[in-house]
Formats: C-alpha cells, structure tokens, sequence
C-alpha cells in the first residue's frame, strides 16, 4: 500500500532504493569501516574522588550550572582536602555533553606516575562541571564558559598562594568542545596569556563546527580562529592537537588539524594512529580513556616539569621537544632536553667487525657487551643507505659514528637519535653522503640474561628500495587495480603511491606475504606497513604475521595542499625470507563513506531544498491545473540537479567580485558552503550531483515514512473519535487563530523559541492527521460517501448561508492533504534542527525559565504565524482566488487555453 502511493513507476522507485543503498554504503564505511577498538581500559586502582571547590558566592550566582572539582584517590584525596596544594596544576574542560568525572583517567594514571618516582613532582588534576550542555550542537553558552574557565583558572591559582614553588599558570586538557573553549580564552579581553603554559586538545574540531545549527556557534568560531590567524605572531601558547582518527565519526580528523602559519610554530597536530607507543585510532569518547595515549600524554607532562622551578617549563622549545618526542617521533630513547651526543665506548667488551653488506646476529644470554663495526669506505662506493633494525626495545643507545680509521673507537657520535621506534622492532635509516666524517658504523649488543632479540643491518642503494606504484582511478570502482612484487633480500621498502592527494580517494590495498626461508615456519615473524602521509601527521600501522594476506583501507583525513609536492607512500619493514606483492584498487563504499563523513552535515540543506523544490511544483500544478499531485510523486518530478546548481555557480562566481560580496554581506547573508569547500580543499566537481542525489533519496523515503505514519495516526483517529463529515475551508479568520498565535508568541519570548516551534509543530500534524481521518472515514463510509456524490454538485465550491465558508470536495480535500503533507516534511527538518536548543533549555529549566541567547527566537516569530495560517488553509481558498487571476495572464500568453475546470467533473 506504501509503494502503490508513491504514485511512481518502478524504475523511479528502483532509482531512490539504489541510491539509499549507496547512501547507507557510505553510512557504513563511516559507522563500521574502521579499525576495532584496541585501547587498553585505563582503571583506577583506588576508589576515586572528586573535591568540590568553593567558588565565590558572586561567581556562583552567575554560572548556577557550573562547578569547579579537584580529582584524587585514596592517601592523596585525603591529604589534598586541606589547602593550599603544592603540585602542578592541570585543569581538564569536557566537551559536548562531557562529564568533569572524565579526568579520572590521565589524573590516576599522572598520580600513579608521580608514586614511582615518591613524589617528588606530582599534578594537581581540576576539571570543570559545564553540566553536560550540548555546546556543540547549541553555541549560546560558548562564550559564558569561556568566561567561568578564566575565573577557574585564577581560583585554582589561589589555592596555592603561599607556596615556596607556587604555580603561575596552568595546563589545560580540553576534550572535543572544551579545546576550543580553551583556545578562546585568548579572545577575552581582560586575559593574560601567561596564565596557560600548555594546552593539549583531544579530539577538538578546531577548523569548523561539526553542525553549525546556530549563528552562535559560527561567530564564536569566526572569533576564535580569526582572533588566532591575526595574533599568531603575539600568542606564545604551544598547543597541540590530537585526533581520533577515523574511529572518530563524531568529529573527523581533519576538523582538528590547527592552521599552518608561517610565523606561528607553536603548533601541533597529530592523528593518534600516527603517536608512538599508542598507534590505534580512538573514537570520540575513548580518547580520554584510551591508556595508551594517555600514558604518551603523562610522560610528556612529567618531561615538561622544569627541575629549578618544579613546575612546567616556560621554555617553548623544550615544551616543542617533549611534545615532539612523545607524539611524533620517538628515538627509542629517554628525553633529554641536550643530548650528549658524544659517547664513550670503553668498558669490558668485544669489537666484531663486519665486512659483509647485509648482516643479522641473534643475541641470547650475552654475557658481554659487543660491538660491532662496519667500515664505510668501501660501501659508500656501492650504496647510498644503511638500514638497521632491533627487536631490543630498550632505551639506551645502539648505533653510533666512529670517525677513527681503526676498527676500535674510544668515543662515538651517538646516532640512536635518528631511531624511529614502532610496535615490534626500532629502526635506524642512514643516508651515507650526510656522514662524510665516519669511517665506521658501530652496532652495539648489550649484555642480556634469558632474552633473546635480533639486530639486522643493510647497505642498500635507495632506487632498489624504492617502488612507484600509481594508484587506480577513481571511477574504476575496484574493477581494476595495479600491483608490484618485491623480491626476498630487503628489510625496508618504500612504496611511492603516486596521485594520491585527494580527500575523495579511497583504496584497498592487499599486501601478499610468501615465504620460503626456515625462520619463517619455525617462529613469528611479522611484518609492519606503514601509511606515511608526508604533508600531515595520520600515520597508521598494520602489523601482520607472515606469511599472510593483508588487506590496508587507504584513505586521507587532509587533502594535499596546492603548493606541497611529497608523494604519500606505503613504508614496509620486511622479512628478508619472504617476497611481496602490492595491490592496489579503488574502494568504492570507502569513497562513498568519505563523501559522507566529509559533506554529511550538508546534507539537511539538501533534503529541504529538494522538498521545497517538490512544493513549488505542486503550487504550479494547483494554479495551472486545479489540482496538485502527492508528494513523492511531484518529489520525482521537480527535483532536478540542473534546478540548484547552476544558480549555486553562478553566486559562487559573482561572490569573486567585490560589490557582489559586499552586497551579499548587506543583507546578512551566510556565507556559501561552496566557498568553504573550495577553501578547505573539499570541493570537486560532481560532490554537488551527489549531495543532492543523496538528499533527494532522503526526502523521499522519508515522505514515504511521513505519510505511513499520517495514516497510522489517523487510523488512532477514527478509532477513538469518528469523523462524519469533511472540513471546511474558513474564509474570514476567527478569533483562535489570532489567539492560539498570541498564545505561541508568548511563549517563544518568555521560554524556548524551540519550544514554541515543537508545539506549533504538534498544532499543524494535529491539523493534518484530522484532514486524513476525514478524509479517510468519506472514503470508507459508503453512505456518507453516496449521500456527498449526490449533493456534491449543488454544494461544492459554493459559500454555505452565513457566507463565511467553503464546503471542500473530497478531491479539494485530498489537494489539501497533499500539500499540507509537503509542508509537515519541511517543517519536521526544522524540529530536528531546532531540537539542540530544545534540550539545552530543557537541562537548564532549573536555573533559568528563559533561555538566553536563544537562537531559535527570530525564526519562531515568523514561523509561527505562518504555520498556523497554513493549517487552516486549504487548496479551495487558493484556487478561488489565485487562479483567475493566474488563468487570465496564462490565456494572454497561450490564446488557445482550454477553459478552466471549475468542477472534478472537468479534471477527468
């Protein structure tokens, strides 16, 4: 019954399941397409607390939601209840719907840190109650808790007046909204930068908002980012950006990415998969959780920590270090602030030296120290690499540069710093052409009881190393791929993904592992695949067993800017006994989950813009032909790309121009979503066609859904009240309406404007649901059905005796029906997208009656009246008005214009 209302032929009804199928393709690449979960729990290992401070009773008054609390366990909860504090303090800020209980991960983890080392550093770790509010989806508290953090921030400072190393200033931790928050304190006025040390974001969506529902949320983003863009050169906070990665559906990636200005260097952004010693992507909520990032970021504070003043350093190049150390490149190695580059190599041990080009020792129960040398001289003739690699992953030095001509050195530059450490192994890469000055490389073996590692060394030149391997084209939708094999010898190589840049693009890559040699059958040997993207900080690392079948999912989180030429590449750290075969294919539901995780936010304007599209043909239709056909039905017709596009060109063109610009911003108008796409390199051509197919499908299942549920409701109905007549179309308004719109008014100006929207919402379903069941109990009813046919002539479209009425049709009903049905779909979109302030105010009704700023305010006022004339509006009043008019201008156009068809008896 569904279907056979659509009114739609099957190809019609085949095109919009196709496309709600690739619609929930992209859906599901974006839920369900990436890596499984594999953060460890980080767990409290004594019962936590959470202190209360008091805050002024002035402060109180004015942020009533809004709470300041100290977090501690056991001994160090008991002993902190009495002020002043005499650690570092580190202040967390939640995000939307955040919990202040969210800081209990990174502050047990810091207070069981603090106990290895018997206290001699700890952190005070504060975070802020903003009652969960949903601030990024609702702006208009942004800029008050902004203002409540500034007055933290100088609180908790108080709370260690007195001290011998009091603190001037505090770290801020900020989770998804809470970041941004933090960046803004910047923006106010009467705040002084030197109160924030370092700020360490998680998961922030620092370039846009997500759903920028409100003008609230745009402005505070235009301020804050403006303000950065402007001041860079002034503002000497190190900030660093941490990711989710594609775990994160909430908030991608490239949301969180800080702007690269080239006098603003303080800055850093980096996708989790891509920080050592975590390597997993978190989703939006385990970010604050996830133990391994958690750990990277405890050790980093502990590293921060200046020894002379035992608070964290005011040296921004330390700070820069530490953060690069422990979220970019780890060596393999403790930090040290000045590296001793010179080393000594004295002390019981034993020089081995190696002439041969590739090299592997299996150490076991060593009871001496060893190192082994390789004379440079002769390689350098032939290569222009050295590889090494350990399964050691201790922290002392390994590899070191000998300048002497002898085979034994007293002293040696220590080259450990050039390590990069990953999951199973730490790997060194020399380019021998940067080391004119070495005579020797120097690989040394430490002293081991009952472990067992190996070390691997390989001279090799880079152009038998490096593969060039082109990537497919987009529109061969995996039919075709393209693969390189590499032959068993190496233990590094470097796969060039050539034309690989695009946000758009998306592959499959399969790593086929063969393996001939005896270690490869007796014990584990793995492999690791490294997706190195040069441009921005999104590593990701798959480990696999060999031999095995690997599948890599390819994708990017930020576009390649115009004027950066690095190829991405697939790093490979191989087993010398196995050879490699490389594929490579387009991934068809990967690009569609990108299109959706890119652009979903767009995608309301286009489903509304389709419905309008569909209600602007059934008014064409009423006027031109007396009557207007269902919803999906016109849907069908009327939505047409060629419809919206080219207009959105067109003022994406005249927007070049400055007085069209400037008159664009005369009249308030927001800025065009193209524009932003184009500057966020997220603009290609047929993104548009898309989105609107996309919205189109959208619009029209959910009439479908719309109109079930109309029917389900008016069935309610009749069940509980009968219906025995059709309504009346009303030409002179009576007092309710002016009344019930007074009524709406009222409460939008002294609550919620969404409030007054939802009711009016209710008010119009209410209407409609009561014009189906009429409509309904005519058609079902035979005799009232018999009784209307017979008087339907003498009765229809005539005024009843009092003048004031008109006596509908059941085709004039069923018109009405239909429009009104196009409406309701309009206005549901509206509900949703107001909803957020809804809620916010719903939360808050404890503390305010009113809710102040309400973005939702403006629209009820117009909307308001609109509605309620629009459910008491049916198509004969329309009709009897608009189309003479509309017919007379028609028939001066066309001379040859059939007459109008006043009766139903003329539409068949």
């Amino acid at each position: 019954m569904l279907l056979r209302s659509a009114g739609l032929g099957l190809g019609s009804l085949a095109f919009y399941a196709g496309m709600l199928l690739l619609a929930a393709l992209g859906v599901r690449d974006v839920l369900f397409g990436a890596e499984e979960n594999r953060c460890s729990m980080s767990y409290m290992f004594e019962l936590p607390e959470y202190q209360k401070i008091g805050l002024p009773k002035k402060l109180a008054r004015r942020y009533p939601a809004y709470e300041l609390y100290l977090y501690g366990e056991g001994v160090y909860a008991e002993e902190h209840k009495l002020f002043p504090l005499t650690g570092i303090p580190v202040l967390f800020l939640p995000g939307n719907a955040g919990s202040y209980k969210q800081v209990r991960s990174v502050g047990s983890i810091a207070l069981r840190k603090a106990e290895n080392i018997d206290y001699k550093y700890h952190f005070d770790f504060f975070s802020v109650n903003f009652n969960e509010e949903l601030v990024a989806l609702y702006g208009g508290s942004l800029q008050k808790q902004t203002k409540f953090v500034h007055e933290c921030i100088k609180i908790i400072l108080k709370l260690y007046k007195g001290q011998e190393f009091a603190p001037k200033s505090v770290a801020i931790i900020g989770h998804s909204m809470g970041g941004l928050v933090a960046r803004a304190l910047i923006t106010l006025k009467n705040f002084k930068q030197d109160l924030i040390n370092l700020l360490i974001t998680q998961a922030t969506p620092h370039v846009a908002p997500v759903m920028p529902l409100d003008h609230f949320i745009t402005d505070f983003y235009l301020t804050v980012n403006n303000y950065w863009i402007l001041n860079a050169g002034h503002i000497n906070l190190t900030t660093l950006s941490i990711a989710g990665g594609f775990r994160d559906y909430q908030v991608r990636s490239g949301l969180t990415f800080l702007p690269k200005l080239s006098h603003h260097t303080r800055a850093l952004s980096v996708v989790s998969s891509a920080v050592p010693k975590t390597w997993v992507s978190t989703d939006h909520l385990s970010i604050v959780w996830c133990k391994q990032l958690q750990l990277a970021t405890v050790r980093a504070f502990f590293d921060l920590i200046d020894a002379d003043t035992k608070q964290i350093t005011q040296n921004p190049k330390k700070k820069l270090s530490v953060l690069n150390h422990h979220f970019i490149r780890h060596p393999a190695k403790h930090f040290e602030e000045s590296p001793v580059i010179i080393s000594d190599l004295t002390g019981t041990s034993r020089w081995v030296p190696v002439e041969v080009s590739k090299w592997t020792y299996v150490a076991y129960n060593e009871s001496d120290k060893i190192y082994f040398t390789f004379p440079l001289a002769n390689h350098r003739k032939t290569y222009t690499h050295v590889y090494c690699q350990s399964t050691m992953l201790d922290t002392d030095s390994w590899v070191f540069g000998c300048a002497n001509s002898t085979s034994m050195c007293q002293q040696g530059v220590d080259l450990s710093w050039k390590t990069e450490l990953l999951p199973t192994i730490k790997s060194l890469t020399l380019r021998l052409q940067d080391y004119p000055s070495l005579s020797h490389l120097i690989v040394h073996v430490p002293s081991v009881h009952g472990s067992k590692f190996i070390v691997e060394c390989e001279f090799f030149k880079k152009e038998t190393r490096s593969v060039q391997l082109p990537v497919t084209h987009l529109f061969s939708f995996g039919l075709s791929s393209r693969k390189v094999t590499l032959n068993a010898s190496g233990l590094f190589y470097n796969v060039e993904l050539l034309n690989f840049r695009q946000i758009y693009q998306a592959f499959k890559i399969n790593v086929v592992s063969k393996c001939s040699g005896v270690k490869a059958f007796t014990e584990e040997v793995t492999s690791i695949y490294k997706l190195h993207i040069p441009w921005s900080y999104e590593d990701s690392l798959t480990i696999a067993q060999v031999p095995s079948n690997t599948e890599i999912p390819v994708k990017l989180h930020i576009a390649q800017p115009d004027s950066d030429n690095q190829v991405a590449s697939l790093r490979m750290y191989t087993s010398s006994d196995c050879d490699y075969e490389v594929t490579v294919k387009t991934s068809f539901p990967q690009i569609l989950g990108q299109v959706v995780r890119f652009h979903g936010g767009a995608l309301p304007a286009y489903v509304i813009s389709s419905t309008l599209l569909a209600y602007g043909g059934q008014l064409h239709s009423l006027l031109s032909t007396g009557h207007c056909l269902e919803y999906v039905t016109m849907l069908d017709k009327e939505a047409k790309p060629y419809k919206v596009d080219p207009f959105v060109i067109m003022i994406k063109f005249l927007l070049g121009y400055k007085w069209f610009k400037e008159l664009w911003d005369l009249f308030l108008l927001p800025e065009l979503d193209a524009i932003v796409l184009t500057s966020q390199s997220m603009c290609f051509p047929l993104i548009s066609l898309i989105l609107f197919l996309f919205g189109t499908c959208i619009a029209y299942w959910g009439g479908l859904l719309s109109s079930a549920s109309l029917r389900l409701l008016s069935s309610l109905w009749l069940v509980l009240k009968r219906t025995s007549e059709l309504p009346q179309d009303t030409k002179t308004a009576s007092l309710d309406l002016p009344c019930l719109t007074a009524v709406l008014v009222i409460v939008t100006w002294t609550t919620c404007g969404a409030l007054a929207i939802l009711l009016t919402y209710l008010y119009y379903v209410f209407k409609i649901v009561h014009l189906q069941a009429s409509l309904t109990a005519f058609k079902n009813d035979p005799t009232l059905n018999s009784k209307y046919s017979k008087n339907e002539k003498k009765t229809a479209h005539h005024k009843d005796s009092r003048g004031h009425r008109l006596c509908l049709s059941a085709s004039d009903t069923e018109d009405s029906l239909n429009m009104h049905s196009t409406v309701m779909n309009v206005f549901t979109w509206i509900v949703v997208l107001s909803t957020p302030s809804l809620v916010y105010w719903f939360k808050n009704l404890r503390y305010s009656f009113k809710l102040n700023p309400d973005p939702c305010r403006p629209l009820a006022v117009i909307l308001i009246p609109t509605m309620v004339i629009l459910g008491n509006t049916h198509t004969a009043s329309i009709k009897s008005r608009a189309v003479p008019l509309f017919r007379v201008l028609n028939c001066h156009l066309h001379p040859a214009c059939p007459p109008w068809p006043f009766t139903d008896r003329h539409r068949d």
